[in-house]
């Protein structure tokens, strides 16, 4: 998740640096160009906000996920442990009447 973010910020931020460097190397007026680099930095704040919420919905269903896998992991171990349990105690009766039978 941690690494998702990283590259989603490194992505914009790349996004970001080529989109200035293309505005200023252009031929135009300084307030063209302050006008361009506002209104650009205005769309890609817009997209970093939604690609956080996006971000943070996966988060949530893969958190919900994880929950879920590792409650069926404990049932299955509980019910492993139960089985190994009955059958150590079977064996155990096992031994105790060869023991008396001797």
């Amino acid at each position: 998740m941690r690494n998702t973010g990283l590259f989603l910020g490194g992505l914009i931020a790349g996004a970001t640096i080529g989109a200035a460097l293309a505005m200023l190397f252009t031929p135009q007026t300084g307030a063209e160009t302050r006008e361009q680099l506002k209104e650009k930095k205005d769309e890609l704040e817009k997209e970093l906000s939604d690609l956080r919420k996006k971000v943070e919905e996966k988060g949530g269903e893969l958190k919900g996920e994880l929950k879920k896998k590792i409650n069926e992991i404990e049932k299955k171990l509980e019910t492993l442990l139960k089985e190994y349990q009955k059958k150590l105690s079977l064996n155990e009766e096992e031994v105790e009447t060869s023991a008396e039978a001797k």
